[in-house]
């Protein structure tokens, strides 16, 4: 994740709304996919921002702060790999997140 220098705090935060919402994908959060998130507090320097993205991760973020249109395109590459990440982290890909995956691959094509 190079890229990540090069996001603004904004993006930085949209990119935790994604990864969050791809949690919830499978309507539950597992620990494995908390720790990605945990990981990615600290790679993003969003330590200030914890219980903000803590509440996403009990509650998922509304639909339309997960705009994929509102990805930068330098970033969308990093998105995606963000949110492959939360999917395999439980070493199982669900049907549902699979078919989250390839939305978003589609849509951020």
């Amino acid at each position: 994740m190079d890229a990540v220098a090069e996001l603004s705090r904004e993006d930085r935060l949209r990119l935790m709304r994604f990864v969050c919402s791809a949690a919830w994908a499978d309507l539950e959060v597992q620990d494995d996919e908390k720790k990605v998130v945990e990981r990615l507090i600290k790679t993003l320097d969003l330590e200030a921002d914890r219980a903000s993205i803590e509440r996403w991760l009990r509650s998922p973020p509304p639909p339309e702060d997960v705009d994929p249109t509102r990805v930068p395109r330098q970033h969308r590459e990093l998105f995606l790999e963000a949110v492959r990440a939360v999917f395999a982290a439980d070493g199982v890909i669900d049907p549902k997140e699979q078919e989250s995956f390839e939305l978003l691959e589609q849509l951020l094509g």
